[in-house]
């Protein structure tokens, strides 16, 4: 009996640690990125709306943006459209359904993964993306954050 209320407490004390961590799992940032030669040095939340919602082709300053998304399946592209506009990964999808079958816009261009995304942007100063970590080169410029749905 001594032994499972030893383990008790234990698991008692370990547990504000553990919902530490589930806490800040839930508390995930996306990084706006851009090339480091791009002009822009900050975004609004609505002007990078704009961009990957196919609103505008156009970074701010009149110059032309070249956005790149993740894959449709993603988990990282579900919690970048969430705290960008507020919507889950099938309502984005079903925007741009309708956009597309209406041929209004099409949609940033897929990469494979955040790898092929850094890269792009990396080498194209028109180009606009998103990863879920922060960068860690000066290869890419952040120029909005953004925490969970905010």
């Amino acid at each position: 009996m001594k032994h499972a209320a030893a383990r008790f407490a234990t698991c008692l004390a370990l547990l504000p640690a553990g919902l530490a961590v589930v806490s800040s799992a839930a508390h995930a940032e996306s990084y706006v990125v851009v090339h480091p030669a791009n002009p822009l040095k900050a975004l609004t939340q609505k002007e990078a709306v704009d961009l990957f919602m196919g609103k505008t082709r156009h970074f701010p300053n009149g110059d032309f943006a070249l956005a790149f998304d993740l894959p449709r399946d993603s988990p990282a592209r579900a919690a970048f459209y969430q705290a960008l506009t507020g919507q889950g990964v099938a309502q984005v999808n079903s925007y741009w359904a309708r956009l597309m079958f209406t041929g209004q816009t099409l949609p940033p261009q897929p990469v494979p993964d955040e790898a092929a995304m850094a890269e792009l942007v990396r080498r194209n100063p028109s180009a606009i993306g998103y990863l879920s970590r922060e960068p860690g080169d000066r290869g890419l410029r952040i120029v909005l954050v953004l925490k969970d749905g905010h």
